[in-house]
């Protein structure tokens, strides 16, 4: 068969058999893609570095199954739910939270270099975020009360240590629209196993933006560029790239002292590459560099996969009068607690 060229939108041209390239002769990586997978961050006890295609198949008709299950109509006249839920881990503790048909937590495991991986994290070898060194440790007892960039919902109000509960400020940056939730935005961009998954990527010679869905975060990345001097720290950070053959590579570090992903410092150090595997599929790998809080360097990978689902907008704070609710209660704890005086 000939190979044909075919030009395209933004004068990028496509040989059939050959990485698309942008008119400056680097990798196209432009697009918008789903980073939705069941693989989680870290690897079960017990579970090999890659599943068997019977295990992968098994435990995606298990996810479907759940899916299936969570998605059948509830009752109208139902029981209202126990005093702080039944337990159950996530905004669906049986509060009246979102039912699974509002969640999209992915239906496959990712794909790379042919195998169906059981954790994104691939170093250490045992798929496990390396543990924290005590410093750090003691450092996270301390800062339990501070909002980061993962945080989840936590303590109710009035209980020691302090609860994010207790202050306007400490609930979590994704809740209050800051950042989106489980380092979605990055980085390291990471599946939020949520809803909002997609992520588009516009490129051009001198930047490169990575726009993510979920409370609609948008990094750039300066090419070719110096880091920003350390006392300008950012939420997401000071990202730098620059190429390396085929793959864009993405330093950042300038991080604030909000964000700390996973209990890091402020002296975060990511590095991101990204690699473009065929005409609908990106690689993304990450390492992780923190003296200050983790034994050893870490990294992972997983593959986003093209769509061509539109990036919806997320209007987080919409009639949202939950926040305001929850001040006026707080004031009307007060007021009752000044009466018995």
């Amino acid at each position: 068969m000939n190979r044909w060229v075919v030009t395209i939108a933004l004068g990028v041209s496509i040989c059939f058999g050959q990485t698309p390239r942008m008119p400056d002769g680097h990798p196209d990586l432009q697009g918008t893609y789903d980073l939705a997978t069941l693989t989680p961050l870290e690897r079960p006890a017990g579970a090999k570095a890659a599943l068997t295609p019977e295990e992968a198949a098994k435990l995606e008709h298990d996810a479907a199954a759940a899916r299936e299950r969570g998605d059948q109509s509830i009752k109208a006249d139902r029981t209202a739910p126990p005093k702080g839920g039944d337990g159950s881990v996530g905004a669906a503790g049986n509060v009246g939270g979102y039912n699974t048909g509002w969640l999209d937590p992915g239906s496959s495991y990712t794909i790379v270099n042919g195998e169906k991986r059981s954790s994104i994290v691939v170093d250490p070898p045992n798929g496990r975020v390396p543990p924290m060194i005590p410093a750090a440790v003691q450092r996270m007892v301390r800062m339990l009360s501070r909002p980061t960039s993962d945080a989840a919902e936590t303590r109710d109000p009035g209980l020691e240590p302090a609860g994010s509960y207790d202050d306007p400020e400490r609930r979590p940056l994704g809740e209050r629209c800051l950042l989106g939730f489980a380092s979605t935005s990055g980085p390291p961009a990471l599946p939020d196993y949520f809803y909002n998954n997609l992520h588009q990527i516009v490129q051009t010679r001198d930047s490169v933006m990575i726009l993510t869905e979920m409370v609609h975060d948008a990094r750039i990345v300066r090419m070719n560029a110096q880091h920003l001097p350390k006392t300008i720290r950012r939420w997401m950070g000071d990202s730098v790239g620059h190429w390396e053959g085929d793959t864009l590579v993405v330093d950042t570090t300038n991080f604030n002292d909000k964000t700390r992903f996973r209990g890091a410092t402020e002296d975060l150090h990511v590095i991101e590459r990204f690699s473009r595997v065929d005409a609908k599929t990106l690689l993304y790998r990450f390492t992780i560099e923190d003296p200050a809080t983790w034994s050893r360097p870490w990294t992972g990978e997983y593959t986003w996969p093209a769509t061509s689902e539109p990036i919806y907008e997320y209007a987080c704070h919409e009639a949202n009068y939950a926040l305001g609710d929850v001040l006026r209660g707080a004031r009307q704890r007060e007021a009752d607690e000044a009466a018995k005086r």
